[in-house]
């Protein structure tokens, strides 16, 4: 559904990110748009950014995360998606905001990436993976991040115990996505030889952020 056109996620999401993720509200009358912005701002704090460092973004949506990464700290920013719609939009993007120098996007699996990043960085893609390539994901992480790095993964949870995608969501919404639960994660990533330093629950922004996008839709009906 990412190669439906731009024009029906302009119907409900941010207008300044494009970002199809939870946002980060900080009280309950904030807009979307701030909301948002709130979100990258968390993620970039949280990646303890440093100057001339190389971050990757997988699954690089529209590209307002590796923007707003670029415009806050002097890293390299590279973004990939398997989406190209979102590349050529990115790309195009890059251009008019004279930012291209900086910022690269490229038609890329995960696991076909090259070469070493101090911060990775994933908001919304892994959902999409499914649960044979959790161990395959994480090695890869291990593999492309330098010693010192820092991956953040931003992924849509589950409250209840491993289980099977609802059936709705499964034919009508993500055929072939999957919800982990945090257990899913904890087993792959320690086999990885990667370290949990932090794990953060937004369990009460997800539902902000789905009532934002369900009154614009709405709005936008017609």
């Amino acid at each position: 559904h990412y190669a439906k056109g731009e024009d029906l996620y302009d119907l409900f999401l941010d207008k300044k990110h494009r970002q199809y993720s939870c946002a980060y509200f900080t009280s309950k009358d904030q807009s979307l748009e701030d909301a948002q912005q709130n979100k990258l701002d968390h993620i970039i704090k949280k990646l303890d950014l440093r100057s001339n460092q190389k971050v990757l973004d997988i699954g690089c949506g529209w590209g307002g995360m590796a923007f707003e990464i670029a415009r806050q700290s002097q890293c390299e920013v590279t973004g990939i998606s398997l989406s190209e719609n979102q590349i050529n939009y990115c790309k195009k993007k890059a251009k008019e905001l004279k930012m291209d120098n900086q910022v690269n996007f490229e038609l890329c699996d995960y696991r076909e990436v090259k070469g070493k990043f101090q911060r990775i960085v994933s908001v919304g893609a892994f959902e999409h993976f499914g649960k044979k390539f959790y161990k395959t994901f994480f090695k890869k992480i291990n593999n492309i991040m330098t010693d010192d790095g820092i991956c953040l993964l931003h992924t849509i949870g589950s409250v209840d115990p491993p289980g099977s995608t609802q059936p709705f969501i499964q034919k009508r919404i993500f055929p072939g996505g999957i919800v982990p639960s945090l257990s899913d994660l904890v087993n792959p990533i320690e086999k990885a030889g990667l370290i949990i330093t932090d794990c953060e629950t937004l369990i009460h922004h997800y539902d902000k952020t789905l009532k934002a996008w369900l009154e614009r839709f709405l709005k936008n009906k017609d």
